[in-house]
């Protein structure tokens, strides 16, 4: 069981990036995906989650509503993050993991399978 997190880089405040996630040795389809994040010194946080449907509940943090959109691919195992209108705030290490349902996504104890992280920089 692997996810495979990619797509971070440096871009500067008011770009774009999307993340992905893909996973392996199992069906990605019949699990809720989360992305989370942990800048230094922070905590990590669950930033977006969806649920197993393409078209089902989604969650998103706060900060992050009405610039980063989740989406997920079931055909290709792969979970999507387009992050639109990029803040220096945004700036950490991205993971993606399973979790329960979307509504789980506030904490990340409740995820189970983990991706390595992605560095995402967004310098001030």
């Amino acid at each position: 069981v692997q996810l495979q997190a990619s797509g971070g880089g440096l871009v500067q405040p008011g770009g774009s990036l999307r993340l992905s996630c893909v996973a392996s040795g199992f069906d990605l389809k019949y699990h809720a995906v989360g992305w989370f994040r942990q800048a230094p010194g922070n905590k990590r946080e669950g930033v977006s989650c969806i649920s197993s449907r393409v078209d089902g509940d989604t969650f998103y943090l706060d900060s992050v509503k009405g610039r980063f959109t989740i989406s997920r691919d079931n055909g290709k195992k792969a979970v999507y993050l387009q992050m639109d209108s990029l803040k220096t705030e945004d700036t950490a290490v991205y993971y993606c993991a399973t979790v329960g349902s979307p509504d789980l996504c506030y904490d990340d104890h409740n995820a189970d399978y983990w991706g390595q992280g992605t560095l995402v920089t967004s310098p001030a």
